[in-house]
């Protein structure tokens, strides 16, 4: 006999209590998105506000896993807690995440001090534009109060992703080709704090000069805050504690100025944006099916009515 699934509700006291599992399988329902995913999102609204997102991103093979874990090991240590959404790709052929090099974090799936939760956008209707704020907004709730973000890649969706934290960090190579790269996929504009990982290799001063004359050269204000450029390396920690004295000063300037404040109320206000979007297009979806639709197509193929005329005709169903 299989055994009956516990409700969100009974799954957020579960997680509330420090339950590792029940907090899993409300990840997995902000996953999915669906009505579940909603009473999570509620649930966990009302208690959040507390918790610090800082966002890691870069090229791939920038080593951002192995610098994230260097990152919990630091952290750790000044016996601070932490959560970390690594965010994948759907793979085509599971749905599920890629976890790709990120099995090196696993050297701290047993600390109780710390979450580590691959995740995907599944069939999440928003994708991962708004499953991530859903899921960081449920780790705060919990008492995750430092949460790491780290995606996969520079394409659009993981730039926006990352750029959606408190705190960015970028994570650039030695060498001109990633300085160039990070240009042009719009890293530059999301950055808070520039690392230079793999810091041991060839061209670390060529490219913090580079990034330099490309600060110089944006049109972005640095009056309250100029993102710095920390040379590190991963595999050893070197650089590690530069780059969370970074994050903290970061925090600092960014609440004494009032950024913090507009960064969240502007995400808040997109996130909202986005799910009243979101659901206008599930809405369209529904509306362009049956009798009717199908008559409407056949008369504008047959150019018997416009599509502007057929489109008010189906919308004022939703109008209505």
């Amino acid at each position: 006999m299989a055994r009956q699934r516990k409700p969100a509700s009974e799954l957020f006291v579960d997680a509330l209590e420090g339950d590792r599992g029940a907090l899993a399988r409300l990840l997995s329902l902000i996953e999915r998105g669906d009505d579940e995913a909603r009473e999570v999102g509620r649930l966990a609204y009302s208690r959040s506000g507390d918790g610090y997102t800082v966002g890691l991103t870069g090229a791939p093979g920038a080593g951002k896993s192995t610098l994230t874990s260097a990152i919990i090991g630091h952290l750790r240590s000044l016996e601070l807690e932490v959560a970390v959404l690594a965010i994948d790709p759907s793979s085509p052929f599971t749905g599920g995440a890629i976890l790709g090099d990120r099995v090196r974090m696993q050297d701290h799936a047993t600390d109780p001090g710390v979450f580590i939760r691959s995740m995907a956008t599944r069939g999440h209707l928003g994708g991962l534009s708004l499953a991530t704020p859903e899921a960081v907004r449920l780790l705060d709730a919990i008492g995750r109060h430092w949460i790491v973000v780290e995606t996969v890649g520079v394409g659009q969706v993981e730039v926006e992703v990352a750029g959606k934290a408190d705190t960015t960090v970028v994570v650039v190579n030695p060498g001109w080709g990633d300085s160039v790269q990070a240009n042009k996929a719009g890293l530059m504009e999301i950055a808070d704090i520039f690392v230079i990982n793999k810091a041991d290799r060839k061209g670390v001063d060529e490219t913090s000069r580079d990034l330099m004359q490309m600060l110089d050269l944006s049109d972005m204000p640095h009056e309250a805050w100029r993102p710095p450029i920390i040379p590190a390396i991963g595999t050893t920690g070197q650089g590690v504690p530069e780059i969370w004295d970074a994050v903290l000063e970061h925090r600092a300037a960014s609440e004494a100025s009032g950024e913090l404040d507009r960064r969240r109320t502007f995400r808040l206000r997109e996130e909202l944006r986005e799910i009243i979007a979101q659901r206008l297009g599930r809405r369209a979806r529904e509306i362009c099916t049956g009798d009717r639709w199908d008559e409407l197509t056949d008369e504008v193929v047959a150019r018997a009515t416009d599509p502007w005329t057929a489109a008010d005709e189906m919308l004022a169903a939703v109008d209505a």
